[in-house]
């Protein structure tokens, strides 16, 4: 018994002496520190911004903020026209940049081969999505306002931020793509069923979650762009008198409005206007992960 209670003594000694024993674990405790650490800063950041916006902003953000349009004659300050003209931009950039994001990436993933051409196209599309987005504002001033004659309309920001994100809905959508097996392409095939039928029943439903996500991602970088769409959508306020030809009109959307009020020193109206743009991210943010969830195959 003795010998074996040094044997199982040396046993432990050797363990405590090994590199495991000495370096690994505690480089594996200070690094596991310093990731707590950041996410703390992380969470300190997100809290401290939101609370300081929220604490100012509440108290400004009325019924009748919310429910009317500024006008110098009826007194009122509102932003219900602004926030007609961001879901007008929302709708007409998502119904022109979605068909041509997934149709691309469908092309780009399923029909066209591997080769210098591809490689060109998805260098292209990296290269796009990293441009400034003020340099988007101003090509689209230039050809969309005026060689088009659509001038400061928000047609004209809605084509300008269809440029904007058709990158990163084809990216998005190509690597949701990727993500399904090759064995259910090859199983559909295999049983007669045509490419086109593959990819509209088998191969979209299951990378339905990231195309959505992709699309929401999207929408939320339309609903925070102002740079672009000072240059081409413009400022305008009013209430639209005719839902068709309104996207011809100018049309100043919540981040444009906020810029203003903050240009003209109206802090407390800003400050509204900022807590109605984050309960928007933070409701596209929450949109997405139910969604995702909800079209993910696996899960149903």
């Amino acid at each position: 018994m003795t010998g074996e209670a040094a044997v199982n003594v040396d046993e432990r000694s050797a363990v405590r002496e090994s590199i495991y024993g000495k370096h690994v674990r505690s480089a594996d405790v200070a690094l596991t520190g310093v990731i707590y650490g950041c996410t703390a800063i992380s969470l300190l950041l997100l809290v401290g911004i939101l609370g300081y916006t929220f604490v100012r902003g509440i108290p400004h953000v009325t019924w009748s903020f919310l429910s009317t349009a500024s006008s110098a004659t009826k007194g009122t300050v509102g932003i219900l026209g602004n926030i007609i003209n961001t879901l007008y931009i929302v709708v007409i950039t998502l119904l022109i940049a979605t068909p041509l994001g997934v149709g691309s990436a469908i092309y780009l993933n399923e029909y066209a081969k591997p080769g210098k051409v591809v490689r060109v196209i998805e260098f292209t599309t990296e290269t796009l999505s990293g441009i400034p987005s003020i340099i988007f504002g101003l090509f689209g001033m230039v050809f969309f306002g005026n060689t088009l004659g659509l001038g400061y309309s928000i047609l004209t920001g809605a084509l300008t931020l269809t440029l904007m994100i058709l990158p990163l809905i084809t990216r998005t959508t190509q690597e949701a793509l990727k993500t399904v097996p090759d064995s259910y392409r090859h199983g559909a095939l295999g049983i007669g069923a045509t490419k086109w039928y593959m990819i509209r029943t088998i191969l979209l439903p299951s990378a339905m979650p990231g195309i959505i996500t992709g699309v929401i991602l999207a929408i939320g970088r339309i609903v925070g762009e102002s740079a672009a769409l000072l240059f081409t959508a413009g400022s305008g306020y009013y209430l639209p008198k005719n839902l068709l030809t309104k996207m011809f009109e100018s049309g100043g959307t919540l981040t444009i409005q906020l810029y203003l009020f903050m240009q003209k020193a109206k802090y407390n109206e800003a400050f509204g206007v900022a807590v109605v743009l984050l309960v928007i991210v933070l409701g596209i943010n929450g949109l997405a992960k139910y969604l995702s969830h909800r079209f993910n195959v696996e899960t149903r």
